[in-house]
């Protein structure tokens, strides 16, 4: 499919990990489908088999992403006798995002001289920010009307996802060299984040498949704008997708890409960062606010607004768009370490529970709605169940 098509479909993850397949694939030998005598590629030899059946999910999850046509807002304002950095409207993108974004709110709360920062919102971009104060020398307090694992954040899939709903097509010039430096920033601290206990990041396979040549139409989501693209930026960070020949892949479908991406296992990586803020001292304050003029009691005077789609009532940014996203989690399977992408669903193999995500469906742009629709999670789950029945075993 095209390549804007494709991230509709699939996310951001195969922007940044799979989409220049081909160039990577040259040399692959070329088998026909069904050859007799064709052998599994050494790589797919052990896929564990995905117990995907209704009975094993334990829970159905919607988060609202925060979408901005113009892309992040993250920019000073003077509100009375506070200043409020604001930092929000990352789309699909904040956990990929929150270091290089919470490095930029940093600079410009640092400019007002501040020596105490008070933080609102708990999420993923809140709780980065936080942590990046800290580090700087600033005494910092968190108010939050929920904490982690109560916030949208830790309903997101956990993938690496830089530019998922970041921006609208006609604003990405104006948002690139921002945007790419914020996924500059980000990347590096991931790559220290490697290897700790919990393995709160690492990098997985996935494999994405189709049932037409990589590179045809399939259509978009037909009530969605196109989004800003910037993958080609960052081409340097992440390995090349691969396409696999037929008969060398495990799959039914003929159309089969190798891609490798960074993970999130959001519930190991939330817990470091909350046990981080709080030994370095941080202070959180349980309080929601209705109003923006309730912030002037607040004790300090430089304020950052990480509030997401919060902040759409909070501060009357009616330019913030929800986008409903669901997911569905299965029991966890320490034995499956892949992804996968297919037409309908996206699999994320955290280890707090395999994650089904419906994706490339209508309704979501623009629906504030979060109750669980679980006929659509246990249809995607059969959906992953039928392929795992078809899949060969050696």
């Amino acid at each position: 499919m095209e390549r804007r098509q494709f991230l509709r479909q699939a996310g951001a993850t195969l922007a940044v990990a799979s989409t220049a397949g081909l160039a990577a694939c040259a040399g692959q030998p070329t088998t026909s489908p069904g050859a007799a005598g064709a052998h599994l590629s050494p790589d797919a030899t052990g896929l564990a088999p995905i117990r995907a059946s209704v009975d094993r999910i334990t829970g159905v999850y919607v988060c609202t992403r925060p979408f901005r046509a113009a892309g992040p807002r993250i920019e000073m304002q003077k509100l009375g006798s506070k200043t409020v950095v604001h930092n929000y409207g990352h789309g699909g993108s904040g956990w990929s995002l929150s270091w290089g974004s919470g490095t930029l709110a940093l600079q410009m709360a640092q400019s007002t001289g501040a020596r105490e920062l008070g933080v609102i919102g708990c999420g993923a971009i809140g709780l980065t920010t936080a942590l990046l104060a800290q580090q700087a020398g600033l005494s910092v307090r968190i108010y939050a009307k929920a904490l982690p694992p109560d916030v949208f954040s830790m309903r997101a899939s956990g993938l690496w996802t830089p530019d998922s709903r970041i921006c609208d097509a006609e604003h990405a010039a104006a948002l690139a060299d921002r945007w790419e430096m914020m996924t500059r920033i980000s990347y590096a601290r991931y790559q220290s984040l490697l290897g700790l206990p919990g393995k709160p990041i690492e990098w997985i396979d996935g494999y994405s498949l189709a049932d037409a040549p990589f590179g045809s139409f399939h259509g978009e989501v037909a009530d969605e704008p196109e989004y800003g693209e910037f993958a080609d930026r960052v081409r340097d960070l992440t390995p090349r997708s691969v396409e696999l020949s037929p008969g060398t892949h495990p799959f039914p479908e003929p159309y089969v890409r190798r891609y490798t991406t960074l993970m999130f296992n959001i519930s190991s990586y939330a817990n470091l960062l909350m046990s981080e803020y709080l030994a370095a001292g941080g202070k959180i304050e349980i309080r929601e606010f209705s109003h923006a003029e309730e912030l002037q009691k607040l004790p300090e005077h430089t304020l950052v607004n990480a509030t997401g789609y919060g902040a759409r009532a909070l501060f009357n940014d009616e330019s913030v768009i929800p986008v409903r996203g669901q997911t569905a989690r299965l029991i966890p399977q320490p034995e499956v370490t892949y992804g996968l992408r297919m037409k309908d669903i996206s699999v994320v193999p955290r280890s707090d529970g395999i994650m089904v995500q419906v994706i490339g469906d209508a309704g979501n742009f623009n629906n504030a709605d979060v109750t669980p629709r679980r006929a659509d999670s246990e249809a995607a789950v059969r959906e992953l169940a039928d392929l795992m029945t078809k899949m060969r075993r050696s």
